[in-house]
């Protein structure tokens, strides 16, 4: 087990390097100064020069890279005197230079807009985010692994066509195109009868209450970003469940006369779990990167919605920040994934 992790982690690693590595240079070769873009067009030569130096922009590319892997590094190598302007930090040698090799927590930056530290940032819309993509999942799961079981019992009739009919057509559909038609016709032309609105956060400001929590405001970017998972997971159940119902134990439990439901959800079901199970654990994580355009488009404040909208005013540590924190996210659900399977099925094994 230990070894298991141990080189799940390894790979993790790699994974989030080869991330890091491709963003940033693919941010260096886009149009903008950095500099100008945190003092703003009227900014004098000297300022901009010293911001420059500040955001280590006057080094060359090469240097700029070690320099953001550096702050990254839970051990890195910083000026004694600067160290615990951005982050708490445990030293451990100090050099005659004035630098110090620090034990410290990975520094994704400041915002070259707001200058608020990027962490800090992706904290306050982490919550937004994960809620999202929690009921995305929790509605494509139950309403996916019905659709399933029901395709599968009533195999061949027009619920089975149905079902297979309309989970394609979900895979088909792109999440921005969905979510741009679901706010058109819920959110607009049947928001009378519906409540809903094109777009909305989790919390309203009223001008007599302040911040009121509006579930209501979850419907849409939920169906919109549930609907690709919901069919993929409607198609794994049916073609799991037919396997299944066509195995000897089934056949031997009808024979003993055991009731259809039963056979169905003790015996059946729990058998053709496992490929949804790996669809939920591995949806679950591309939920929070396809998260981006749909907060961006129902207006949901999460990290899809500070990503977009840094990106397009060219603000790279927000970007970078939410680009490697989600890819984090991706590594840590796949190995738990893994643990899961083990737990799961014995026949697996984490060496």
């Amino acid at each position: 087990m230990l070894r298991f992790l141990l080189r799940k982690t390894g790979y993790g690693l790699l994974v989030l390097l080869g991330v890091v590595t491709l963003v940033f240079f693919l941010f260096n070769v886009l149009p903008g100064d950095p500099a100008r873009l945190t003092l703003g067009q009227r900014a004098d030569v000297s300022s901009l020069e010293n911001v420059r130096k500040e955001l280590h922009l006057d080094q060359p590319v090469r240097m700029q890279f070690l320099l953001y892997l550096n702050d990254l590094s839970p051990i890195g190598l910083h000026e004694t005197s600067a160290a615990n302007a951005n982050f708490n930090y445990l030293p451990i040698v100090k050099f005659k230079s004035g630098n110090t090799l620090l034990l410290k927590a990975p520094y994704l930056r400041r915002s070259y807009q707001g200058k608020k530290p990027v962490w800090d940032m992706l904290m306050e819309a982490l919550p937004g985010t994960l809620l999202l993509a929690a009921a995305a999942m929790i509605f494509a799961t139950i309403v996916g692994i019905g659709l399933g079981i029901l395709a599968a019992v009533k195999q061949n009739t027009w619920l089975d066509t149905g079902s297979v009919f309309a989970s394609v057509l979900g895979i088909s559909a792109p999440s921005f195109f969905a979510g741009i038609v679901l706010a058109y016709l819920f959110g607009f032309l049947l928001s009378d009868y519906t409540g809903l609105h094109m777009t909305g956060s989790l919390y309203d400001i009223d001008p007599f209450k302040g911040r009121v929590l509006n579930f209501r405001n979850l419907v849409l970017p939920a169906l919109t970003l549930g609907i690709r998972p919901l069919a993929i997971i409607v198609q794994l159940t049916r073609s799991a469940m037919l396997d299944v119902l066509h195995q000897d134990y089934i056949r031997t439990a009808r024979a003993k006369g055991l009731a259809s439901p039963a056979i169905l959800f003790r015996h059946a079901l729990p058998n053709a779990l496992n490929p949804v199970l790996t669809a939920v654990t591995g949806w679950f994580a591309e939920l929070l990167a396809g998260a981006f355009f749909v907060e961006y488009i129902f207006g949901w404040k999460g990290i899809g919605k500070i990503t977009v909208e840094a990106l397009d005013k060219y603000d790279f540590p927000v970007v970078m920040g939410a680009i490697l924190f989600t890819a984090g996210i991706f590594v840590l659900v796949n190995i738990l994934a893994d643990l899961l399977y083990g737990a799961i099925d014995p026949r697996i094994r984490l060496d």
